[in-house]
């Protein structure tokens, strides 16, 4: 433990956002500078709890106390050993995870947690600052192939084991560039795509070849690649949409959150956009439906490209500012947060119920039709009476989360077993399918990119044990906890 009352001595400070006014003009990261000495003054604050609940806070079981007692010391190449041995990625998870680890944190009980995330992203950016991070191909080959279908978090997450063991990998995906999720679905004002292009040159270099706009089931057969590798692992996410089932929903101007995402992460890109597929908020009425991070990244958006007015339309009633008896320390606190979004101009609306998209002459969505909830022990609710009303939308985005893989080719290759939503039932990472495993939001269903990691380490593992009869690739073993093996 580097400084025995730095919890007492220091409050928690993070990196100051540029301001609202300024930082919608672009699309780049929000935070501005912050000094090292400062990132090691927040990583005192570290009680190096006897049980460091962090841990179990963190999907990928980062060693937090270890890194931050590194960070303190300024020993940042010790720091980097530490946190890279549990995170492929931590310059993604840096910038964009939730933290859970800072819920589980034992300081959080009656203090501001320790500012786990960002000084992650510290120690990721002084190891490339310090030549730490370069690329480090496997001595040896195996002679085995194996093929990763989806380029996102899970994908580049076992793609980098599994190469480490010494396998071939070869990494399809649909798009014309690499990242998945990270690259289409999150914002650059969340996570520039520079850093993705970095760390895909890292992987290039250490053997791992990509075969980008490669479409399974169109240009090329999943039955042919499980005859052509030793193992194919699927890392195709949950991109299914979830759709909003109400009268109106095919008018102009309604769109699937990932949808309107992709175009600007594209646009951003400088990717031109056919007029007639692109959408701009410009000067509209702009109504996201759904409260969670999808929807929110779509307010920051809409906000970018100068919308007339947004609002943000959620089910449930508004949640408590604190912690209530039933969401007790160190569960994931089901509390009220606000995104660097909100910041920039929102208006959020808690418990309302949609009911009908009203139509203009030309087909066009010019309103919602709404009505308040009284919710009943949080479980049950009736409409309030009187309250129906019709709020103006010129475009309306659809953030209510994703049903299940889009696996249909792939169904039609191998009859594949799935759960009751849809996605790939597992045994110790492997499909029913002998030789085919999956990995991430296909097999857990929509979740978290660090849980996205976790899953592509721990299936990578278990691929080189199928192939290789035993491992080196260090395992956490959450699988059996999480994944339903039915």
């Amino acid at each position: 433990m580097g400084k025995v009352d730095g919890f007492l001595t220091y409050d928690r400070e993070l990196p100051q956002a540029r301001d609202p006014k300024e930082r919608i003009n672009d699309s780049n990261e929000i935070y501005t500078a912050f000094p090292e000495e400062k990132t090691k003054i927040q990583a005192s604050r570290c009680m190096d709890c006897g049980v460091p609940f962090c841990h179990n806070g963190c999907p990928l079981g980062n060693m937090i106390p270890d890194f931050n007692d590194a960070v303190y010391d300024g020993e940042w190449e010790q720091a980097a050993q530490i946190l890279y041995s549990t995170n492929n990625f931590p310059e993604f998870t840096g910038r964009i995870c939730p933290a859970p680890c800072e819920s589980s944190c034992v300081l959080s009980i009656n203090k501001p947690a320790v500012a786990i995330e960002h000084i992650e992203k510290a120690i990721a950016e002084k190891s490339f600052e310090l030549g730490l991070v370069k690329p480090r191909p496997p001595k040896h080959r195996t002679g085995k192939k194996v093929a990763v279908i989806g380029s996102g978090p899970a994908g580049l997450a076992a793609a980098a084991q599994l190469n480490q063991a010494g396998h071939k990998v070869d990494v399809y995906d649909k798009a014309d560039k690499a990242g998945g999720l990270l690259r289409y679905g999150i914002p650059d004002f969340k996570l520039e795509k520079w850093t993705i292009d970095r760390r895909l040159d890292i992987l290039k270099e250490e053997g791992i070849r990509f075969h980008l706009g490669v479409e399974i089931g169109k240009d090329v057969t999943l039955k042919k690649l499980h005859r052509k590798y030793d193992a194919v692992l699927l890392a195709i996410g949950s991109t299914k949409p979830r759709v909003l089932d109400i009268p109106g929903n095919h008018l102009k101007g309604i769109h699937f959150a990932m949808d309107y995402l992709t175009l600007q992460n594209q646009k951003v890109a400088g990717e031109t956009i056919p007029a007639e597929e692109d959408l701009d908020a410009r000067d509209k009425h702009v109504l996201v439906i759904g409260g969670g991070d999808t929807g929110s990244d779509c307010v920051g958006t809409a906000n970018r490209q100068f919308a007339k007015s947004i609002t943000q339309l959620q089910y449930r009633n508004m949640p408590s500012t604190a912690r209530t008896p039933e969401n007790p320390w160190p569960e994931w606190p089901m509390t009220y947060t606000s995104s660097s979004s909100h910041e920039e101009g929102c208006e959020r609306s808690w418990g309302w119920l949609t009911k009908e998209f009203v139509a203009d002459e030309n087909g066009n969505v010019k309103g919602l039709k709404v009505v308040e909830l009284e919710w009943k022990n949080g479980r049950e609710y009736t409409e309030k009476p009187d309250s129906e009303k019709v709020l103006p939308c010129d475009l309306a985005m659809i953030a209510i989360g994703y049903e299940r893989p889009e696996h249909d080719a792939f169904q039609a290759s191998f009859d594949f077993k799935t759960d009751k939503r849809g996605n790939f039932k597992l045994d110790d990472w492997q499909t029913n399918v002998p030789g085919i495993f999956a990995a991430g939001d296909a097999c857990r269903g929509q979740s978290l990119v660090v849980w996205a990691i976790s899953d592509g380490r721990e299936a990578a593992r278990a691929i080189d044990l199928y192939l290789m009869k035993a491992s080196d690739l260090p395992s956490k073993e959450l699988s059996k906890f999480v994944l339903n093996k039915g």
